[in-house]
């Protein structure tokens, strides 16, 4: 198997990586302005997408454990498409404060599971050498599929009203299942897709305690908790500061912002890959972490659509960069224990901590002091997040 295998393998994948795009971000930024609309605080939304978070985070690391383990990869694409479509369904039969929660709960396992099970079938496909290449073409399409996504969502909402979102929604998770199921089985060597390269009848695979003991690890998903506690609030709270102003339609408003950012990451994810090609990830994850607080000054200063485009034009560069770098550090460091899904899992869930805190923390604070100062703390974190990047950079900088 070579590291750069055939297209026949390459296309099912990259359109699960397009049609993916609601099983990570989903209808999160439309969540927000759908209840805002039906007479929710923002407080009551933060809570609701903070205890969906928080389920997702608690599942995030065994999953990745079990993808590790499972001869069946596509299985954990299939799961995540399910949960979408029920998340979807769920929102809008009832706006019930536990409904919603639940729904925002299964949203939460599905984006829990497609990320290491896409990292679990890249790396089976491509092995550990054509990794970097095959992950930045994956997040290129996946980004390209969130700003399609969110394009539609924001016609078909501005058109016909939110039911269109969540449908569309559901379709792109059915669609996702079809694709990854053109994936031949035979395609992903599922030692390689763990990482494990010695005899695992005299080798087997570390356990958790192998993440516990891997600095280079620790420090990354702690340097990602603290980004995300401030980067995650921001754009749901951008969103409800300018409907609730009266200066933008919620759909079309929402749709601009991610489309915006996702555009600029596509560009940016192959970018990333390139400069993590020709030398490592610490300098591009580095990079990401400056974003955060310049954004939060511009979301202080810009308000509406003035603020629209260099606000998320600075969210697509850091988030891309970090699309590309986290997974393929994470892969890199821990090539050779068999963990690497396990060690992909824990990431996100040690990083979901942050953003499961975010929107209740963002959404608590501009209910008590207004949307302006909240921007400002929250790019606070990202001074944080690159104090810690440096502070602890002999374990990460050889990655």
């Amino acid at each position: 198997m070579t590291s750069r295998p055939s297209s026949p393998r390459l296309w099912p994948l990259y359109a699960v990586n397009f049609f993916m795009a609601d099983m990570q971000s989903g209808i999160g930024p439309f969540v927000g302005v759908f209840l805002q609309e039906r007479g929710w605080a923002t407080g009551l939304i933060g809570t609701a997408l903070t205890i969906g978070n928080v389920a997702g985070m608690l599942v995030t690391t065994p999953i990745g454990g079990f993808i590790d383990s499972s001869r069946n990869k596509r299985l954990w694409v299939v799961i995540p498409g399910i949960c979408v479509v029920l998340a979807s369904a769920i929102i809008l039969i009832s706006q019930n404060f536990w409904a919603v929660t639940f729904s925002q709960v299964a949203q939460s396992l599905a984006s829990a599971a497609i990320v290491p099970a896409v990292t679990g079938i890249s790396l089976g496909i491509a092995k550990q050498k054509g990794f970097n290449a095959l992950n930045g073409r994956n997040q290129a399409f996946n980004h390209a599929g969130n700003m399609v996504g969110a394009a539609l969502s924001g016609y078909l909402g501005y058109k016909f009203g939110y039911v269109w979102v969540f449908v569309l929604a559901a379709v792109f998770g059915a669609v996702a299942v079809a694709c990854v199921l053109m994936i031949p089985a035979r395609a992903i060597d599922d030692r390689q897709a763990r990482g494990s390269k010695e005899d695992e009848s005299k080798n087997p695979p570390a356990g958790l305690s192998v993440l516990l003991k891997h600095k280079p690890l620790l420090v990354l998903a702690l340097a990602l908790a603290v980004f995300h506690l401030g980067n995650a609030a921001i754009v749901p709270l951008y969103g409800l500061a300018a409907v609730s102003a009266g200066q933008a339609n919620g759909p079309t408003f929402v749709a601009t912002i991610v489309v915006i950012a996702q555009g600029v990451m596509i560009v940016t994810s192959l970018v990333g890959m390139q400069v993590a090609g020709k030398r490592n990830y610490w300098p591009v994850i580095l990079v990401s972490f400056m974003f955060l607080p310049i954004r939060g000054v511009l979301a202080y200063f810009l308000s509406g659509w003035w603020g629209v485009v260099p606000v998320q034009v600075l969210d697509g560069i850091g988030t891309g960069l970090q699309t590309v770098a986290v997974p393929g550090m994470v892969a890199r460091s821990l090539d050779g224990t068999g963990r690497i899904n396990l060690g992909q899992g824990a990431v996100i869930t040690v990083q979901g901590v942050g953003a499961s805190l975010s929107p209740a923390l963002g959404g608590w604070i501009a209910q008590w002091i207004g949307y302006g100062p909240t921007f400002l703390l929250l790019g606070c974190f990202g001074l944080a997040s690159m104090a810690l990047w440096l502070a602890f950079g002999a374990h990460v900088k050889k990655y």
